[in-house]
Protein backbone atom coordinates (compact mmCIF):
# COMPACT_ATOMS: atom_id res chain seq x y z
CA UNK A 1 0.00 0.00 0.00
CA UNK A 2 1.46 3.29 -1.01
CA UNK A 3 2.17 5.81 1.55
CA UNK A 4 2.22 9.55 1.17
CA UNK A 5 2.59 12.58 3.85
CA UNK A 6 0.89 15.72 3.95
CA UNK A 7 0.42 18.78 6.27
CA UNK A 8 -3.36 19.03 6.29
CA UNK A 9 -6.03 17.07 4.88
CA UNK A 10 -9.71 17.90 4.00
CA UNK A 11 -11.82 15.45 3.45
CA UNK A 12 -14.91 16.64 1.36
CA UNK A 13 -15.07 19.44 -1.30
CA UNK A 14 -18.15 21.03 -0.63
CA UNK A 15 -18.90 24.18 0.94
CA UNK A 16 -17.27 23.69 4.41
CA UNK A 17 -14.30 21.83 3.00
CA UNK A 18 -13.67 24.66 0.53
CA UNK A 19 -13.98 27.30 3.96
CA UNK A 20 -11.50 25.18 5.25
CA UNK A 21 -9.25 25.62 2.67
CA UNK A 22 -9.33 28.62 1.73
CA UNK A 23 -8.15 29.91 5.60
CA UNK A 24 -5.54 27.71 5.69
CA UNK A 25 -4.34 29.02 1.73
CA UNK A 26 -5.05 32.90 3.81
CA UNK A 27 -2.51 31.49 6.32
CA UNK A 28 0.55 30.40 3.94
CA UNK A 29 -0.46 26.35 4.44
CA UNK A 30 -0.58 23.50 2.80
CA UNK A 31 -3.55 21.84 1.76
CA UNK A 32 -4.94 18.87 0.07
CA UNK A 33 -8.30 18.14 -0.85
CA UNK A 34 -9.77 14.25 -0.93
CA UNK A 35 -13.06 14.98 -3.09
CA UNK A 36 -15.27 11.65 -3.43
CA UNK A 37 -17.51 13.24 -6.52
CA UNK A 38 -15.95 14.15 -10.36
CA UNK A 39 -13.92 17.81 -10.77
CA UNK A 40 -17.24 19.19 -12.30
CA UNK A 41 -19.47 18.60 -9.05
CA UNK A 42 -16.66 20.32 -7.14
CA UNK A 43 -18.13 22.66 -4.53
CA UNK A 44 -20.91 20.16 -2.83
CA UNK A 45 -24.67 20.38 -2.19
CA UNK A 46 -24.45 24.39 -1.82
CA UNK A 47 -24.20 24.53 -6.05
CA UNK A 48 -27.71 23.18 -6.35
CA UNK A 49 -29.50 24.89 -3.04
CA UNK A 50 -31.49 28.27 -3.42
CA UNK A 51 -28.77 30.12 -1.64
CA UNK A 52 -30.53 31.47 1.10
CA UNK A 53 -28.53 32.19 4.40
CA UNK A 54 -29.49 33.28 7.77
CA UNK A 55 -27.56 36.72 9.23
CA UNK A 56 -28.30 38.96 11.96
CA UNK A 57 -27.39 42.82 11.50
CA UNK A 58 -26.48 43.43 7.98
CA UNK A 59 -26.47 46.24 6.15
CA UNK A 60 -29.16 45.02 4.10
CA UNK A 61 -31.85 44.62 7.58
CA UNK A 62 -30.56 47.30 8.48
CA UNK A 63 -31.62 49.43 5.34
CA UNK A 64 -35.18 47.76 5.59
CA UNK A 65 -35.59 49.05 9.31
CA UNK A 66 -35.03 45.66 10.61
CA UNK A 67 -34.42 45.29 14.25
CA UNK A 68 -32.38 42.54 14.86
CA UNK A 69 -29.67 41.62 17.01
CA UNK A 70 -27.09 38.93 18.05
CA UNK A 71 -28.78 38.48 21.49
CA UNK A 72 -32.67 38.24 19.83
CA UNK A 73 -31.46 35.70 17.41
CA UNK A 74 -29.97 33.80 20.17
CA UNK A 75 -33.47 33.88 22.07
CA UNK A 76 -35.14 32.50 18.94
CA UNK A 77 -32.39 29.79 18.31
CA UNK A 78 -33.06 28.59 21.75
CA UNK A 79 -36.73 28.68 21.84
CA UNK A 80 -37.22 27.06 18.02
CA UNK A 81 -34.17 24.26 18.80
CA UNK A 82 -36.18 23.49 21.48
CA UNK A 83 -32.72 23.20 23.90
CA UNK A 84 -33.07 22.09 27.16
CA UNK A 85 -29.19 23.71 28.44
CA UNK A 86 -27.91 26.54 27.03
CA UNK A 87 -24.24 25.69 27.63
CA UNK A 88 -23.99 22.15 25.62
CA UNK A 89 -21.51 22.37 22.90
CA UNK A 90 -24.63 22.98 20.09
CA UNK A 91 -26.18 25.33 21.91
CA UNK A 92 -22.33 27.57 22.77
CA UNK A 93 -22.39 27.18 18.28
CA UNK A 94 -25.35 28.94 18.11
CA UNK A 95 -24.13 31.46 20.44
CA UNK A 96 -21.22 31.62 18.44
CA UNK A 97 -22.86 32.11 15.04
CA UNK A 98 -25.56 34.86 16.54
CA UNK A 99 -22.82 37.19 17.47
CA UNK A 100 -20.30 36.16 14.77
CA UNK A 101 -22.67 35.95 10.83
CA UNK A 102 -21.79 39.24 9.95
CA UNK A 103 -17.84 39.42 10.63
CA UNK A 104 -17.21 35.66 10.26
CA UNK A 105 -19.91 35.06 7.18
CA UNK A 106 -21.55 37.82 5.75
CA UNK A 107 -18.17 39.97 5.13
CA UNK A 108 -16.06 37.07 3.79
CA UNK A 109 -18.44 36.55 0.80
CA UNK A 110 -19.12 39.83 0.29
CA UNK A 111 -15.35 40.14 -0.03
CA UNK A 112 -15.81 37.28 -2.57
CA UNK A 113 -18.01 39.12 -4.51
CA UNK A 114 -20.51 37.04 -3.34
CA UNK A 115 -24.10 39.43 -3.08
CA UNK A 116 -27.76 39.31 -1.97
CA UNK A 117 -31.11 40.17 -2.80
CA UNK A 118 -31.91 43.87 -1.64
CA UNK A 119 -35.43 41.78 0.09
CA UNK A 120 -34.54 39.65 3.39
CA UNK A 121 -37.23 36.84 3.85
CA UNK A 122 -38.74 35.47 6.73
CA UNK A 123 -39.22 31.59 6.93
CA UNK A 124 -39.78 29.15 10.22
CA UNK A 125 -41.78 31.90 11.62
CA UNK A 126 -43.25 29.61 13.61
CA UNK A 127 -46.72 27.11 14.40
CA UNK A 128 -47.31 26.41 17.61
CA UNK A 129 -43.52 27.48 18.85
CA UNK A 130 -42.38 31.07 18.16
CA UNK A 131 -39.42 30.87 15.12
CA UNK A 132 -37.68 34.10 13.27
CA UNK A 133 -39.14 37.12 15.29
CA UNK A 134 -37.62 38.70 12.36
CA UNK A 135 -36.98 38.48 8.54
CA UNK A 136 -33.16 37.05 8.64
CA UNK A 137 -32.79 34.81 5.52
CA UNK A 138 -31.02 36.47 2.74
CA UNK A 139 -30.81 35.27 -0.68
CA UNK A 140 -28.07 34.80 -2.83
CA UNK A 141 -28.74 36.84 -5.97
CA UNK A 142 -27.33 33.94 -8.61
CA UNK A 143 -28.87 31.50 -5.82
CA UNK A 144 -26.29 28.74 -4.14
CA UNK A 145 -24.95 28.00 -7.65
CA UNK A 146 -23.21 31.56 -8.10
CA UNK A 147 -22.38 31.80 -4.42
CA UNK A 148 -19.98 27.89 -4.86
CA UNK A 149 -19.08 28.83 -8.43
CA UNK A 150 -17.88 32.48 -6.86
CA UNK A 151 -15.94 30.53 -3.27
CA UNK A 152 -14.62 27.85 -5.97
CA UNK A 153 -13.04 30.53 -8.07
CA UNK A 154 -11.14 32.40 -5.03
CA UNK A 155 -9.98 28.71 -4.31
CA UNK A 156 -8.42 27.80 -7.44
CA UNK A 157 -6.97 31.46 -7.85
CA UNK A 158 -5.88 31.76 -4.55
CA UNK A 159 -2.56 33.58 -4.44
CA UNK A 160 -1.02 31.30 -2.53
CA UNK A 161 -2.69 28.06 -5.02
CA UNK A 162 0.25 26.83 -5.20
CA UNK A 163 0.12 25.19 -2.15
CA UNK A 164 -3.12 23.57 -3.20
CA UNK A 165 -3.60 19.88 -4.43
CA UNK A 166 -7.05 18.01 -5.02
CA UNK A 167 -7.72 14.60 -5.70
CA UNK A 168 -11.14 13.83 -7.24
CA UNK A 169 -13.22 10.45 -6.97
CA UNK A 170 -11.09 9.16 -3.96
CA UNK A 171 -13.01 7.81 -1.11
CA UNK A 172 -11.88 8.06 2.41
CA UNK A 173 -12.20 4.85 4.50
CA UNK A 174 -10.94 5.38 7.27
CA UNK A 175 -9.49 8.12 9.79
CA UNK A 176 -6.46 7.12 10.89
CA UNK A 177 -6.04 7.70 14.89
CA UNK A 178 -3.35 6.46 17.14
CA UNK A 179 -3.14 7.61 21.45
CA UNK A 180 -6.27 10.06 20.72
CA UNK A 181 -3.92 11.70 18.06
CA UNK A 182 -4.97 11.80 14.25
CA UNK A 183 -2.25 10.79 12.17
CA UNK A 184 -4.23 10.68 8.65
CA UNK A 185 -6.62 8.71 6.06
CA UNK A 186 -7.25 5.71 4.42
CA UNK A 187 -8.32 6.15 0.95
CA UNK A 188 -9.22 4.29 -2.13
CA UNK A 189 -8.98 5.61 -5.52
CA UNK A 190 -12.08 5.11 -7.47
CA UNK A 191 -10.48 5.28 -10.81
CA UNK A 192 -7.96 2.71 -10.19
CA UNK A 193 -9.38 0.85 -6.97
CA UNK A 194 -5.96 1.57 -5.39
CA UNK A 195 -5.79 2.01 -1.33
CA UNK A 196 -3.19 4.65 -0.30
CA UNK A 197 -2.66 5.48 3.17
CA UNK A 198 -2.18 9.70 3.09
CA UNK A 199 -0.62 10.72 6.78
CA UNK A 200 -0.92 13.91 7.90
CA UNK A 201 -0.94 15.58 11.33
CA UNK A 202 -3.93 17.40 11.00
CA UNK A 203 -7.43 16.16 9.33
CA UNK A 204 -10.22 18.04 8.76
CA UNK A 205 -13.79 16.13 7.96
CA UNK A 206 -15.94 18.01 5.36
CA UNK A 207 -17.44 14.51 4.29
CA UNK A 208 -21.01 15.84 4.77
CA UNK A 209 -23.76 13.98 6.82
CA UNK A 210 -26.21 10.89 6.93
CA UNK A 211 -29.30 12.09 5.14
CA UNK A 212 -28.56 10.96 1.64
CA UNK A 213 -26.67 7.66 -0.01
CA UNK A 214 -28.79 4.92 0.21
CA UNK A 215 -30.94 6.20 2.78
CA UNK A 216 -30.35 3.68 5.53
CA UNK A 217 -28.91 5.59 8.00
CA UNK A 218 -31.47 8.10 7.78
CA UNK A 219 -34.19 5.19 8.32
CA UNK A 220 -31.79 3.61 11.13
CA UNK A 221 -31.80 6.80 12.69
CA UNK A 222 -35.36 7.92 12.54
CA UNK A 223 -37.15 9.96 14.99
CA UNK A 224 -39.39 8.07 17.06
CA UNK A 225 -42.14 10.54 16.76
CA UNK A 226 -42.68 10.34 12.91
CA UNK A 227 -43.40 6.65 13.51
CA UNK A 228 -41.80 4.41 10.73
CA UNK A 229 -39.93 5.90 8.04
CA UNK A 230 -42.32 6.12 4.63
CA UNK A 231 -41.49 4.05 2.05
CA UNK A 232 -41.76 6.83 -0.20
CA UNK A 233 -39.34 8.68 1.30
CA UNK A 234 -36.83 10.76 -1.43
CA UNK A 235 -33.00 11.96 -1.80
CA UNK A 236 -32.78 15.26 -1.55
CA UNK A 237 -28.96 15.20 0.21
CA UNK A 238 -25.75 14.10 -1.49
CA UNK A 239 -25.61 11.05 -3.09
CA UNK A 240 -22.30 10.71 -1.13
CA UNK A 241 -23.51 11.78 2.19
CA UNK A 242 -23.87 8.47 3.60
CA UNK A 243 -22.13 8.42 6.75
CA UNK A 244 -19.05 6.18 5.92
CA UNK A 245 -16.85 8.46 8.08
CA UNK A 246 -19.42 8.94 10.72
CA UNK A 247 -19.72 5.32 11.07
CA UNK A 248 -16.06 4.68 11.11
CA UNK A 249 -14.97 6.89 14.30
CA UNK A 250 -18.06 5.64 16.23
CA UNK A 251 -16.29 2.21 16.11
CA UNK A 252 -13.13 4.27 16.82
CA UNK A 253 -14.77 5.41 19.71
CA UNK A 254 -16.29 8.59 18.65
CA UNK A 255 -20.03 8.06 18.44
CA UNK A 256 -22.17 11.08 16.87
CA UNK A 257 -24.86 12.63 18.58
CA UNK A 258 -28.04 13.59 17.88
CA UNK A 259 -28.27 11.37 14.63
CA UNK A 260 -32.17 10.86 14.50
CA UNK A 261 -32.73 14.98 14.19
CA UNK A 262 -32.90 15.23 10.42
CA UNK A 263 -33.94 18.48 8.79
CA UNK A 264 -36.82 16.61 6.32
CA UNK A 265 -38.90 18.58 3.98
CA UNK A 266 -42.69 17.70 3.17
CA UNK A 267 -43.08 19.01 -0.40
CA UNK A 268 -40.60 16.64 -2.59
CA UNK A 269 -41.48 15.44 -5.80
CA UNK A 270 -39.12 12.41 -7.79
CA UNK A 271 -36.96 15.04 -10.32
CA UNK A 272 -37.34 15.04 -13.35
CA UNK A 273 -34.01 14.48 -13.99
CA UNK A 274 -31.86 12.49 -11.62
CA UNK A 275 -28.62 12.36 -11.05
CA UNK A 276 -26.69 9.26 -12.48
CA UNK A 277 -25.89 7.32 -9.55
CA UNK A 278 -28.48 8.94 -6.74
CA UNK A 279 -30.56 6.35 -5.10
CA UNK A 280 -34.68 8.07 -5.36
CA UNK A 281 -33.16 11.75 -6.14
CA UNK A 282 -36.00 14.15 -5.30
CA UNK A 283 -36.86 17.73 -5.76
CA UNK A 284 -37.98 20.29 -3.76
CA UNK A 285 -40.57 22.71 -3.90
CA UNK A 286 -41.70 25.39 -2.41
CA UNK A 287 -45.24 25.65 -2.22
CA UNK A 288 -47.60 28.35 -2.49
CA UNK A 289 -48.53 29.69 1.09
CA UNK A 290 -52.39 30.28 -0.69
CA UNK A 291 -52.96 26.67 -1.45
CA UNK A 292 -54.67 24.19 0.50
CA UNK A 293 -52.88 20.75 1.84
CA UNK A 294 -54.45 17.70 2.61
CA UNK A 295 -54.01 14.44 3.10
CA UNK A 296 -54.32 11.03 0.73
CA UNK A 297 -58.23 11.61 0.98
CA UNK A 298 -58.61 15.05 0.07
CA UNK A 299 -58.82 15.78 3.81
CA UNK A 300 -57.48 19.33 4.77
CA UNK A 301 -55.01 19.28 7.18
CA UNK A 302 -56.28 20.92 10.47
CA UNK A 303 -54.91 23.42 11.48
CA UNK A 304 -53.72 24.51 8.46
CA UNK A 305 -50.57 23.78 7.12
CA UNK A 306 -49.00 26.87 5.81
CA UNK A 307 -45.29 27.34 4.43
CA UNK A 308 -42.85 28.84 5.68
CA UNK A 309 -44.32 28.39 9.30
CA UNK A 310 -42.27 25.57 10.79
CA UNK A 311 -41.14 22.81 8.51
CA UNK A 312 -40.93 19.89 11.14
CA UNK A 313 -44.44 20.63 12.13
CA UNK A 314 -45.61 20.02 8.14
CA UNK A 315 -43.17 16.52 8.41
CA UNK A 316 -44.46 15.12 11.36
CA UNK A 317 -48.28 15.82 10.64
CA UNK A 318 -47.87 14.24 7.21
CA UNK A 319 -46.18 11.11 8.57
CA UNK A 320 -49.23 10.65 11.17
CA UNK A 321 -50.72 10.35 8.09
CA UNK A 322 -51.75 6.41 7.33
CA UNK A 323 -50.34 7.01 3.60
CA UNK A 324 -47.59 9.27 4.68
CA UNK A 325 -47.51 11.72 1.85
CA UNK A 326 -49.96 14.74 0.79
CA UNK A 327 -51.39 16.68 -1.87
CA UNK A 328 -51.19 20.79 -2.58
CA UNK A 329 -53.98 22.29 -4.17
CA UNK A 330 -54.39 25.33 -6.03
CA UNK A 331 -54.73 26.83 -9.34
CA UNK A 332 -52.59 28.39 -12.21
CA UNK A 333 -53.08 32.34 -10.94
CA UNK A 334 -51.75 30.86 -7.50
CA UNK A 335 -48.79 28.92 -8.73
CA UNK A 336 -47.61 31.45 -10.94
CA UNK A 337 -47.34 33.78 -7.98
CA UNK A 338 -45.68 31.92 -5.38
CA UNK A 339 -45.02 28.18 -6.49
CA UNK A 340 -40.84 27.90 -6.73
CA UNK A 341 -38.21 25.34 -6.06
CA UNK A 342 -35.49 25.01 -3.99
CA UNK A 343 -32.99 24.59 -5.87
CA UNK A 344 -30.77 26.75 -8.40
CA UNK A 345 -32.03 24.81 -11.71
CA UNK A 346 -34.89 25.38 -11.67
CA UNK A 347 -34.75 28.80 -10.67
CA UNK A 348 -33.33 29.92 -13.84
CA UNK A 349 -33.88 33.82 -13.42
CA UNK A 350 -32.22 33.65 -9.86
CA UNK A 351 -29.20 31.91 -10.68
CA UNK A 352 -28.29 33.59 -14.01
CA UNK A 353 -29.02 36.83 -12.68
CA UNK A 354 -31.56 38.00 -15.14
CA UNK A 355 -32.71 41.09 -13.38
CA UNK A 356 -35.19 42.10 -15.78
CA UNK A 357 -36.66 38.54 -15.81
CA UNK A 358 -36.94 38.53 -12.11
CA UNK A 359 -39.00 41.61 -12.20
CA UNK A 360 -41.11 39.92 -14.47
CA UNK A 361 -41.48 37.16 -12.73
CA UNK A 362 -42.90 38.97 -9.59
CA UNK A 363 -45.41 40.92 -11.87
CA UNK A 364 -46.22 38.45 -13.83
CA UNK A 365 -46.14 34.75 -12.93
CA UNK A 366 -43.09 32.99 -13.68
CA UNK A 367 -44.97 30.78 -16.58
CA UNK A 368 -41.82 29.15 -17.59
CA UNK A 369 -41.15 27.30 -14.36
CA UNK A 370 -45.05 26.64 -14.11
CA UNK A 371 -45.03 25.19 -17.51
CA UNK A 372 -42.21 23.25 -16.78
CA UNK A 373 -43.21 21.50 -14.07
CA UNK A 374 -46.67 20.63 -15.53
CA UNK A 375 -44.67 19.50 -18.64
CA UNK A 376 -41.83 17.41 -16.66
CA UNK A 377 -43.57 15.78 -13.57
CA UNK A 378 -46.23 13.87 -13.56
CA UNK A 379 -46.86 14.73 -10.09
CA UNK A 380 -48.61 17.66 -11.00
CA UNK A 381 -52.44 17.15 -12.40
CA UNK A 382 -54.30 19.79 -14.06
CA UNK A 383 -57.74 20.02 -14.44
CA UNK A 384 -60.41 22.80 -15.60
CA UNK A 385 -62.84 21.69 -13.10
CA UNK A 386 -62.85 19.82 -9.30
CA UNK A 387 -64.37 16.29 -10.72
CA UNK A 388 -61.92 16.35 -13.62
CA UNK A 389 -58.92 17.30 -11.48
CA UNK A 390 -59.82 14.18 -8.54
CA UNK A 391 -60.19 11.67 -11.22
CA UNK A 392 -56.96 12.06 -12.33
CA UNK A 393 -55.55 12.49 -8.98
CA UNK A 394 -57.14 9.07 -8.19
CA UNK A 395 -55.14 7.87 -11.52
CA UNK A 396 -51.68 8.10 -10.44
CA UNK A 397 -49.96 5.24 -9.12
CA UNK A 398 -51.15 3.83 -5.84
CA UNK A 399 -53.31 6.74 -5.32
CA UNK A 400 -57.11 5.70 -5.42
CA UNK A 401 -58.25 7.33 -2.22
CA UNK A 402 -59.54 11.24 -2.80
CA UNK A 403 -62.81 11.37 -1.68
CA UNK A 404 -64.46 14.28 -4.03
CA UNK A 405 -67.18 15.65 -1.45
CA UNK A 406 -64.60 15.75 1.73
CA UNK A 407 -61.88 17.91 -0.84
CA UNK A 408 -64.88 20.02 -2.59
CA UNK A 409 -66.91 20.91 1.38
CA UNK A 410 -63.09 21.86 2.43
CA UNK A 411 -62.39 23.93 -0.57
CA UNK A 412 -65.84 25.51 -0.60
CA UNK A 413 -65.53 26.29 3.08
CA UNK A 414 -62.22 28.19 2.64
CA UNK A 415 -63.49 30.06 -0.86
CA UNK A 416 -66.54 31.26 1.11
CA UNK A 417 -64.36 32.91 3.95
CA UNK A 418 -62.48 34.84 1.59
CA UNK A 419 -65.97 36.01 -0.28
CA UNK A 420 -67.44 37.14 3.84
CA UNK A 421 -64.50 39.55 3.84
CA UNK A 422 -61.02 40.30 5.39
CA UNK A 423 -62.77 41.75 8.43
CA UNK A 424 -64.12 38.43 8.91
CA UNK A 425 -61.68 35.93 8.63
CA UNK A 426 -61.34 32.96 11.38
CA UNK A 427 -59.57 30.43 9.14
CA UNK A 428 -55.96 29.92 10.57
CA UNK A 429 -54.75 29.91 7.20
CA UNK A 430 -56.15 33.06 6.18
CA UNK A 431 -54.93 34.74 9.26
CA UNK A 432 -51.79 33.94 8.84
CA UNK A 433 -51.77 35.44 5.34
CA UNK A 434 -52.74 38.38 6.61
CA UNK A 435 -49.79 38.84 8.81
CA UNK A 436 -47.98 37.98 6.01
CA UNK A 437 -49.03 40.21 3.66
CA UNK A 438 -48.16 43.10 6.47
CA UNK A 439 -44.25 42.40 5.70
CA UNK A 440 -43.40 43.74 1.99
CA UNK A 441 -40.94 41.07 1.56
CA UNK A 442 -43.97 38.84 2.01
CA UNK A 443 -46.55 40.73 -0.13
CA UNK A 444 -44.91 40.83 -3.29
CA UNK A 445 -44.97 37.08 -3.77
CA UNK A 446 -48.52 36.60 -2.02
CA UNK A 447 -51.49 36.53 -3.59
CA UNK A 448 -54.10 38.36 -2.82
CA UNK A 449 -56.56 36.24 -0.53
CA UNK A 450 -56.98 34.24 -3.72
CA UNK A 451 -60.37 31.87 -3.36
CA UNK A 452 -59.26 28.30 -5.19
CA UNK A 453 -62.20 27.22 -7.03
CA UNK A 454 -62.52 30.77 -8.46
CA UNK A 455 -62.75 29.86 -12.99
CA UNK A 456 -61.46 32.82 -13.73
CA UNK A 457 -57.93 31.78 -12.02
CA UNK A 458 -57.98 28.60 -13.33
CA UNK A 459 -57.24 25.48 -13.87
CA UNK A 460 -56.84 23.99 -10.90
CA UNK A 461 -53.57 22.41 -10.45
CA UNK A 462 -53.04 19.75 -7.55
CA UNK A 463 -49.25 18.23 -6.52
CA UNK A 464 -48.55 15.44 -4.80
CA UNK A 465 -45.99 15.59 -2.59
CA UNK A 466 -43.69 13.31 -0.31
CA UNK A 467 -41.23 13.70 2.16
CA UNK A 468 -37.52 14.64 1.36
CA UNK A 469 -34.75 14.13 3.29
CA UNK A 470 -32.40 16.85 3.79
CA UNK A 471 -29.99 18.06 6.37
CA UNK A 472 -28.65 16.17 9.11
CA UNK A 473 -29.03 18.49 12.37
CA UNK A 474 -26.69 15.85 14.24
CA UNK A 475 -23.15 14.87 14.04
CA UNK A 476 -19.94 14.49 15.14
CA UNK A 477 -19.05 16.36 18.56
CA UNK A 478 -16.87 19.67 18.28
CA UNK A 479 -16.01 22.30 20.55
CA UNK A 480 -15.46 25.72 19.52
CA UNK A 481 -12.49 25.62 17.50
CA UNK A 482 -13.83 22.88 15.45
CA UNK A 483 -11.87 19.77 17.54
CA UNK A 484 -13.34 16.38 17.58
CA UNK A 485 -14.14 15.05 20.81
CA UNK A 486 -14.50 11.53 21.69
CA UNK A 487 -16.99 9.72 23.79
CA UNK A 488 -14.69 10.53 27.17
CA UNK A 489 -15.12 14.36 26.17
CA UNK A 490 -11.39 14.12 25.56
CA UNK A 491 -10.07 16.16 22.37
CA UNK A 492 -8.69 13.78 19.28
CA UNK A 493 -5.36 16.20 18.53
CA UNK A 494 -5.24 17.12 15.01
CA UNK A 495 -8.76 15.91 13.67
CA UNK A 496 -11.51 18.49 12.98
CA UNK A 497 -14.89 18.21 11.89
CA UNK A 498 -16.80 21.06 10.27
CA UNK A 499 -20.05 21.33 8.49
CA UNK A 500 -23.01 18.70 8.05
CA UNK A 501 -20.40 15.91 9.21
CA UNK A 502 -20.14 17.83 12.57
CA UNK A 503 -23.87 18.72 12.56
CA UNK A 504 -22.71 21.56 11.26
CA UNK A 505 -21.03 22.46 14.78
CA UNK A 506 -21.26 20.57 17.88
CA UNK A 507 -22.63 17.42 16.89
CA UNK A 508 -25.98 19.70 16.48
CA UNK A 509 -26.26 23.60 16.07
CA UNK A 510 -29.46 23.93 15.51
CA UNK A 511 -31.35 21.12 18.50
CA UNK A 512 -34.87 19.90 17.60
CA UNK A 513 -35.11 22.08 14.29
CA UNK A 514 -33.66 24.92 11.90
CA UNK A 515 -34.24 28.55 11.69
CA UNK A 516 -33.25 28.17 8.03
CA UNK A 517 -30.68 29.67 6.45
CA UNK A 518 -28.04 28.33 8.67
CA UNK A 519 -27.11 25.36 6.99
CA UNK A 520 -24.76 27.26 4.46
CA UNK A 521 -23.60 29.79 6.74
CA UNK A 522 -22.59 27.17 9.37
CA UNK A 523 -20.62 25.01 6.82
CA UNK A 524 -18.12 28.78 6.13
CA UNK A 525 -18.06 29.62 10.14
CA UNK A 526 -17.17 26.23 11.21
CA UNK A 527 -14.57 25.54 8.21
CA UNK A 528 -13.10 28.89 8.78
CA UNK A 529 -12.80 28.14 12.70
CA UNK A 530 -11.00 24.90 11.60
CA UNK A 531 -9.13 26.05 9.29
CA UNK A 532 -7.77 29.80 11.44
CA UNK A 533 -7.82 27.05 14.54
CA UNK A 534 -4.91 24.72 12.36
CA UNK A 535 -3.40 28.49 11.44
CA UNK A 536 -3.13 29.15 15.08
CA UNK A 537 -4.96 32.76 15.48
CA UNK A 538 -8.72 33.33 16.62
CA UNK A 539 -11.10 34.78 13.79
Amino acid sequence: MNIHEYDNIIVGGGLAGISAAIELLDNHKKVLIIERDIKENFGGLAKKSFGGILFSGTPLQKRAGIKDSPTLLFEDWMRYGAFTETNSLGAQWAKFYSEHSVSIIYDWLIAKKVDFLPVVNWPERGMDVKGNSVPRWHITWGTGYDLSNKVVKHLLNHPNKGNLEIKFQHKVTSILIENKKTIGIEVLDETTQENLILKSKNVIIASGGITGGDLKLVKNNWLPEYGTPPDTLLNGSHKYADGTIHLNLEQQGIPSTNLNRQWHYAAGIPTPHPEQGKFRDGLSLVPPRSAIWVDAIGKRFDPPLVPYTDTSYFVEHILKTKEQYSWSIMNRKIALKELAVSGSEYMTAFRNRNKLQMIKEVLFGNKALINRLIEESDHFVVADTLEELVKKMNQQPVTNAVDIEILKKDLQSYDDEIDRGKSYFNDEQLRRLVNFRLYRGDKIRISKFQKILDPKAGPLIAVKQYILSRKSLGGIPTNLNSQVIDKDGEIISGLYAVGEAAGFGGGGIHGARSLEGTFLGSCILTGRVAGANISGIKL
